[in-house]
């Protein structure tokens, strides 16, 4: 309870409607509310509430690739949100599918063979899209929680076939799964862990693919391929195969540091993990619907996955749904499962939403409709040939990389030797702040001097060119 207000007290007095108040004052009034009440995520809390960080950035409507603040200043989201808006802002058709399946069934549970028609069409639909071999689909709410539930699947198919000790499970350092304690513990950030006891349970990591920083500069990407497969099997063979279960990574490295594998990695990869018996977990959470320039990471780099998690883009985040899409082999182990332990206990209460399975059927209409998958390949190749043709000799460029519409510049204090600038001039939120200033959103990435781009799947070569020429201003300010 805030400090000196009584029980049932409203947090600011005499509070007016603020959408029908046309007074610039309400703004404060507004922000004064958010810092000393609303508990933002990933933002340093003693610092914002203390107003050293400024104030929120309250937006107030969207549309297309643009978002408008309610100071009335119109930003370029060259992030899509976080990585999700595949289908860009406003778009109506969605918004129309939430109200119609509201009024209809706004909601029920799928517990114990309960359904939804939009529950069952949306997995048809997602099955048919996706890479071969997939059977079943297990919904929630978001990547943390698809995270979740496929680590316990992972433990209790091995509990099925009467492995007992195959439990662990190996992700790669400078991954990004989650937030929540296991997606958490999956995730190869420290400043993730730091303060929360992370990771915990049988989680391991091992090297991430991060061609641009190998050892040896020297190494060729196959040969560097081959050295990362090769860590991965000394660590399996380390611990013991009869004790590895899974192992779990994203076609493309995103929050990481946008790293497109190396040539030869996923082949490489997927070799050992059939040798030792190691399931494929995909984390498709950014890449899956259309960012990579396909529908699924899996289709570009031929994955052969044993389960796939999906969220972001399923919605373009109109609403909060997640998928683990399982496939045929995992489904027998959770039969197994079934025969020995009886129901399979694990779920939540908004499983399979009927509103959010709505919004996300409408949402692949238009991805299809639109070829955005398409569209995502050919301005995708706009966006790494506009940034390498006005930054790719700047001298505090070192990298500029990307697959798709994901894609990353990476600054250095010296190109020759690629070092690295002191942390302590935070120099990618700084570029990140300026580019604020010149009306474009990007984001700057945990653990180097890294900016991300992920439009809207719907941006066009002359947006891109905008975007370029905004970041180019801010870059020099």
């Amino acid at each position: 309870m805030a400090r000196g207000r009584a029980p049932g007290a409203p947090i600011v007095q005499e509070i007016t409607d603020v959408t029908q108040d046309p007074e610039p004052r309400r703004n404060a009034r507004l922000e004064d509310i958010d810092r000393q009440h609303f508990f933002h995520p990933n933002t340093d809390l003693r610092a914002f509430s203390a107003g050293e960080l400024g104030d929120a950035t309250i937006v107030e409507e969207a549309a297309g690739i643009e978002v408008r603040l309610r100071d009335g200043r119109r930003l370029i989201d060259a992030g899509a949100g976080l990585l999700c808006v595949n289908v860009g802002y406003g778009r109506t058709e969605i918004a129309d599918a939430i109200a119609a399946q509201a009024r209809r069934l706004a909601f029920y549970h799928a517990h114990a063979g309960h359904a939804s028609e939009p529950a069952i069409r949306l997995t048809e639909r997602v099955l048919a899209l996706a890479p071969p071999g997939m059977r079943s689909v297990f919904w929630g709410l978001q990547g943390s929680d698809a995270h979740e539930t496929m680590i316990k699947i992972v433990w209790y198919a091995n509990n099925a076939l009467g492995r007992p000790r195959k439990k662990k499970i190996i992700a790669r350092h400078r991954a990004y799964h989650g937030l929540t304690i296991m997606a958490g513990s999956l995730s190869g950030l420290p400043g993730l862990h730091r303060g929360f006891d992370l990771p915990i349970g049988p989680v391991l990591h091992t090297e991430a693919p991060y061609a641009y920083r190998r050892p040896d500069p020297d190494m060729s990407e196959a040969a560097y391929a081959r050295s990362c497969a090769d860590a991965l099997e000394r660590l399996i063979l380390a611990e013991g195969a009869d004790t590895v279960a899974a192992f779990i990574a994203e076609p493309v490295m995103s929050s990481g540091g946008v790293l497109p594998p190396p040539d030869g990695y996923w082949e490489a990869i997927q070799t050992v993990l059939r040798r030792h018996d190691v399931m494929l977990l995909l984390d498709e959470v950014v890449t899956g619907f259309g960012r990579l320039g396909r529908w699924f990471g899996a289709d570009v780099y031929g994955l052969d996955a044993d389960m796939i998690s999906v969220a972001k883009g399923l919605t373009s985040g109109y609403l909060p749904l997640a998928g683990t899409l399982v496939s045929e082999r995992v489904w027998s182990m959770l039969e197994e499962g079934s025969r020995r332990f009886g129901p399979f206990a694990h779920g939540f209460t908004f499983v399979a939403h009927p509103v959010c399975c709505a919004a996300a059927l409408a949402n692949l209409d238009i991805l299809a409709r639109e070829d955005l998958p398409g569209n995502a390949a050919r301005s995708g190749a706009w966006l790494l040939s506009a940034l390498r043709a006005r930054f790719g000799d700047h001298p505090l460029v070192g990298d500029i990389r990307g697959v798709g519409l994901l894609a990353a510049i990476e600054f250095v204090a010296d190109r020759a030797s690629r070092r690295r600038f002191d942390a302590a001039l935070a120099l990618g939120p700084r570029i990140s702040r300026a580019a604020r200033d010149e009306g474009l959103i990007i984001r700057a990435l945990p653990e180097g001097d890294i900016i991300a781009f992920s439009p809207a799947l719907t941006i066009t070569p002359a947006q891109i060119d905008d975007i370029v020429a905004r970041l180019a201003r801010a870059i020099d300010r």
